[in-house]
């Protein structure tokens, strides 16, 4: 009896972690279909449908230093390549996701294939109802190491202005 008691609860408690664990892999699967089809709606220029899974308060930062928006600014600043029905195109080639305690907050870092080679995107979701949708989202070029050096030396002269401005505020 003593055995069968303990069996049992085993039996139980794995099941538990076993649908948490599951739960956890849907929701993995959930957002990794919406950040696809968020980045296909870019490439497709689909600016209701890109927008439309940001948040309202979400931020997007860009990968020049003055490309810190929230979601209206970003919107007008985009508006004319989705007019033009020529936005960007990117596509994960590697995607990494967590979650907080509640599972209504998840984070993300991805590397992305896109006309300025790999880069790296990061953000913050939210779940909303069922639906999860990005608050904070960060697109930063990758620099080989290799390569530092020749990269600084084209940005100094562009950048020295906006270091000086910035650390006047």
């Amino acid at each position: 009896m003593k055995h069968t008691v303990v069996l049992l609860m085993s039996f139980l408690l794995f099941s538990a972690f076993a649908t948490k664990e599951q739960e956890g892999n849907n929701e993995k699967e959930k957002i990794n279909l919406m950040l696809n089809n968020w980045h296909k709606a870019a490439a497709e220029a689909s600016y209701d449908t890109y927008f439309g899974m940001m948040t309202t308060d979400a931020v997007f930062i860009g990968t020049d230093a003055t490309e810190n928006w929230n979601k209206t600014d970003f919107k007008v600043w985009a508006k004319p390549f989705f007019d033009a029905k020529k936005a960007w195109s990117f596509t994960a080639l590697e995607r990494h996701i967590y979650f907080d305690k509640t599972g209504k907050t998840a984070w993300f870092d991805e590397l992305l294939n896109t006309q300025m080679k790999i880069c790296r995107g990061s953000g913050v979701l939210v779940k909303i109802g069922t639906e999860w949708k990005i608050q904070h989202y960060v697109l930063s070029m990758t620099i080989p190491n290799e390569n530092v050096n020749e990269v600084v030396k084209v940005k100094a002269p562009i950048e020295e202005g906006l270091i000086e401005k910035l650390k006047g505020k």
